[in-house]
């Protein structure tokens, strides 16, 4: 793994999520790993692969637009022990292969490292097709399955780094687009289910996934500026939860959960879940995308329309304090 150093932070950052971990993490996996493969249904170019098709050919794999049966070859593959990552768009990888990663994967266990590229509405005008804010939901209740969101391209990078050693099927939920902006300027402690505190804040607290945690970020400044003090956490694993920095904000009087997903299933749903049984309940906010489908239209345009942008965060946190 290469240093986190401000160089590679800004090149990382321009690659994206899914170029940073396809075109650099992946090789460098496969550098070390004698058992590691790579399939992708017909996205090699796309999903910046071809830099590690040209390095390692026989350890590559691209399964045409038949993503259903790339599950099947993966599932196989890591039960004859290897590690496998299996790469497509998140919409298709998670809801066309469903049934394939529910019994292939998540039944048996099997070794292997779902990356779901462009989710959210990073696909701007290809349109509902193509746009996913429903995966969170469905494989957060798969058994044995883990679902993490990196909040950039560092995370991501190092992330995928992470998981590679873990012996277990695990959903990375790869978001934002090209010139992915920056969380992390620096190394940090990244472990699966330990959520991480970017902000201290003592009026609210706002716990943001993926993509939308640049944004929480922007939107602590602009409250800033109000004298509004807000704690920002980045839950960066969806499941399994962590639990332990939740029982610490129980007594919050205003949480607020943010995600580029459906406010149906979603990370806020994952959090209302943990109180639900619990005696002390913080108010809860849900924010994230609402349970329709949306007119195609470009993504940054997508994100405002739907309120994913930090004026609106900011506001929405100010007006909620005023009322409580």
């Amino acid at each position: 793994m290469q240093e986190i150093n401000k160089k590679n932070i800004r090149i990382w950052s321009r690659l994206g999520q899914r170029g940073t971990i396809c075109g650099v993490a992946l090789p460098e996996i496969a550098s070390k790993k004698e058992n590691c493969y790579v399939i992708t249904a017909d996205l090699a170019q796309l999903s910046s692969l071809e830099r590690f098709k040209t390095i390692y050919p026989s350890k590559f794999i691209n399964i045409g637009i038949s993503e259903q049966n790339m599950i099947g070859v993966a599932g196989g593959l890591a039960l004859e022990g290897n590690c496998v990552f299996a790469t497509t768009y998140a919409t298709f990888l998670t809801m066309r292969c469903y049934e394939q990663i529910r019994h292939n994967l998540g039944y048996q266990k099997a070794n292997v490292k779902l990356l779901g590229s462009s989710s959210g509405l990073a696909m701007g005008m290809s349109g509902n097709t193509h746009y996913s804010y429903e995966d969170i939901a469905i494989m957060r209740v798969i058994p044995n399955m883990i679902v993490l969101s990196p909040a950039d391209a560092t995370e991501a990078y190092r992330m995928v780094h992470m998981v590679s050693d873990y012996e277990e099927p695990v959903y990375i939920r790869l978001s934002g687009a090209l010139n992915n902006e920056i969380v992390y300027e620096d190394s940090y402690l990244l472990e699966i289910g330990k959520a991480i505190t970017l902000r201290q804040g003592q009026d609210a607290v706002v716990i943001a996934t993926g993509s939308m945690v640049i944004e929480t970020l922007k939107a602590a400044k602009l409250l800033e500026e109000k004298g509004i003090s807000i704690k920002v956490i980045n839950m960066h694993t969806i499941k399994p939860l962590d639990t332990e920095i939740l029982e610490s904000i129980s007594e919050t009087n205003l949480i607020i959960t943010l995600e580029e997903h459906s406010i149906i299933g979603g990370l806020g749903s994952a959090v209302a879940e943990y109180f639900s049984s619990k005696k002390i309940k913080p108010r809860q906010i849900m924010l994230g995308l609402p349970d329709a489908f949306l007119k195609p239209a470009e993504y940054e345009y997508l994100k405002q329309q739907n309120g994913l942008y930090a004026e609106n965060i900011a506001a929405i946190v100010e007006k909620n304090l005023e009322e409580s």
